[in-house]
């Protein structure tokens, strides 16, 4: 069996169920498991290099008005790779190559690849999309074991927050995915956000993250500011937050006064739509309530961002 995939998360699901060692082709941003990066890259950005989050997001709106995806297929890589199964989504055209093309492309390709197509805009779809992939694959049972395992600590992290923290006592707070446009995570995250025992302002749950002014931030003075920009890791989202901070408002708000902005790595544990999603709940779950959430000993705490400035 011969597997490429076109996403990170689709990457890390055919790992989670077992068929890592099927993997011949990923896309250029495939970076987890480690082994990953050394295979061959099929896909290619069109966004210029250490372009700051403005220039990105300016890059981004235009490629998708003219090239519909900011990202193109190597086709020359793809046909020698003779792939069996092409795993890749249409949910989101900033995150993966336009299913315009991976269709001309599985045209042009030897033998009848097979493309499985992921649409995942809840934390359920995610664990379906598990089970499609095994499904698919003859991988069934393996998928099935790795998505009970998800849901046992799932679960685990819902019942704590349920016995122990009662509705009117539950924080509020917004997550931001990026700060230049100031973008409010939509998906999965404020379903996350709800069972690690807060309440979710600006919410768009079930709906794709949408651009918000900073004054509507601001405006509903969360007790928590979240802060995990898609696509960056912690390093690179500290790099940004002064964008934030500069603001004339910043000063003021509760969650600054109070201690409570929390920065971490959404590249890995936020935007993608796979298994880590689970590790970002068990992440943020413990920042927001530690004496109630302890973190797995194999996952970094979130950064308080005030302690990590100031020393």
């Amino acid at each position: 069996m011969r597997i490429v995939s076109l996403l990170p998360s689709a990457t890390e699901i055919i790992c989670q169920v077992g068929l890592g060692e099927y993997i011949v082709g990923v896309s250029h941003e495939c970076d987890y498991p480690s082994f990953v990066k050394e295979i061959p890259n099929v896909t290619e950005s069109l966004i210029p290099k250490n372009a700051s989050s403005a220039e990105i997001d300016v890059a981004v709106r235009q490629q998708l008005s003219t090239e519909k995806a900011i990202y193109h297929l190597d086709m020359d890589v793809l046909k020698d790779l003779k792939p069996d199964f092409i795993i890749t989504q249409s949910l989101c055209e900033v995150c993966a190559v336009a299913e315009d093309e991976v269709l001309d492309a599985v045209c042009e390709l030897p033998g009848d690849a097979k493309i499985i197509n992921l649409e995942p805009m809840t934390l359920e779809d995610v664990f379906d999309t598990l089970l499609l992939v095994g499904e698919e694959t003859g991988f069934k049972r393996q998928a099935i074991n790795a998505v009970t395992q998800l849901k046992d600590r799932v679960n685990k992290v819902i019942e704590l927050t349920e016995k122990n923290i009662p509705l009117d006592s539950r924080p509020n707070m917004v997550f931001l995915e990026w700060l230049d446009p100031t973008f409010n995570a939509g998906h999965w995250t404020p379903e996350l956000i709800e069972y690690a025992g807060a309440i979710s302002l600006l919410s768009n749950k079930h709906k794709p993250s949408t651009t918000i002014t900073w004054e509507s931030v601001v405006d509903v003075d969360p007790d928590i500011l979240f802060v995990a920009c898609c696509g960056f890791n912690l390093e690179r989202t500290l790099q940004d937050m002064p964008i934030m901070t500069n603001k004339k408002a910043w000063s003021n708000m509760k969650s600054v006064k109070q201690n409570n902005i929390y920065v971490t790595d959404g590249n890995a544990y936020f935007s993608r739509p796979g298994p880590r999603l689970v590790d970002g709940l068990e992440i943020m779950a413990h920042a927001l309530h530690p004496d109630i959430h302890a973190l797995p000993s194999n996952l970094i705490a979130a950064t308080k961002y005030q302690e990590f400035f100031y020393g």
